[in-house]
């Protein structure tokens, strides 16, 4: 398949590039590391009649720590990400998800930025990003603006930028003494998207016998990450205990509303995000036992 005809630009400066935008930004699309949208446009999916080539902007990549959050700047590769040790040792989530993003060559070149501009509800970085509370970072020649993830996502391959805008940089805050993270999820082969996948926080009270505050974040179970609230709310105060962890997954599956597709019926979702994230839980309290101890 080949796709449809468009014009090629590849700007010096992010200023270069946020003019062309604002100037034809019902046309153009940014390329980032294009696995996502060159299959799009191959399989005519998306037709731009412009493409905007972010590769050389080298100011768009880079990971820091700001004020004790990551932060990733749009450009910065999955694999970069996946081999930092600021990430590794900072956001645990996400280095565990990462390794989870396609395959080797794709990490290669798969960027952050476009990862998350390009909102799949089945993606682990957007899920991680909700999960963690994190923020985008939208900039166009009107300035900048902070949305949290909550808000960015909006539905299926749906965000919150204007389409004058692009995704800068993400951030993910750091989190409280004694809590501990991990990322699980079931594919039908390694490196397709996840059929389910759970992100899980837990953090536990001084004699780690209770939990003070948890979060779970699902991909795969709906248009756009989601939130377990309810299950959230029900963990606080709770024991560090197998019953809390199932209980929890009952509280899953009668919160979500996954829709069946050929790879999956709705049921089978429900439960295998249920089996998630009990086990998500107990290994994410586990780690902040282990992670207090050193």
């Amino acid at each position: 398949m080949k796709p449809p005809r468009f014009r090629y630009y590849a700007p010096h400066s992010l200023e270069e590039a946020l003019a062309v935008l604002a100037e034809m930004a019902d046309e153009a699309k940014p390329l980032a590391g294009g696995q996502s949208l060159i299959p799009m446009l191959n399989m005519r999916l998306a037709r731009p009649s412009l493409l905007i080539d972010l590769n050389g902007l080298h100011e768009l990549s880079g990971i820091e720590l700001d004020n004790g959050a990551l932060v990733v700047r749009a450009m910065t590769r999955h694999r970069a990400v996946e081999r930092s040790p600021l990430v590794a040792e900072h956001t645990p989530l996400l280095a565990e998800a990462i390794r989870w993003v396609g395959h080797l060559p794709i990490r290669t070149r798969g960027t952050v930025g476009g990862s998350v501009a390009h909102a799949d509800p089945a993606a682990e970085l957007p899920g991680v990003l909700m999960a963690l509370d994190g923020t985008v970072q939208l900039t166009s020649r009107r300035g900048q603006r902070l949305v949290p993830a909550e808000d960015f996502f909006i539905d299926l391959l749906t965000t919150a930028a204007e389409p004058d805008e692009l995704v800068t940089e993400v951030r993910f805050p750091s989190l409280p003494s004694r809590t501990g993270t991990a990322w699980l999820e079931v594919a039908r082969r390694h490196g397709d998207y996840a059929l389910v996948g759970v992100g899980a926080v837990v953090s536990l009270a001084e004699d780690f016998t209770t939990v003070t505050e948890a979060r779970l974040s699902f991909i795969g179970v709906g248009g756009r990450p989601v939130r377990a609230r309810l299950a959230e709310a029900a963990l606080r105060g709770q024991p560090v205990a197998a019953e809390t962890w199932r209980a929890a997954a009952a509280t899953v599956r009668g919160e979500i509303d996954p829709a069946g597709d050929i790879h999956a019926s709705a049921e089978y979702r429900r439960y295998v995000a249920g089996v998630l994230a009990e086990r998500a839980l107990a290994l994410a309290a586990e780690r902040a036992r282990e992670g207090a101890r050193q």
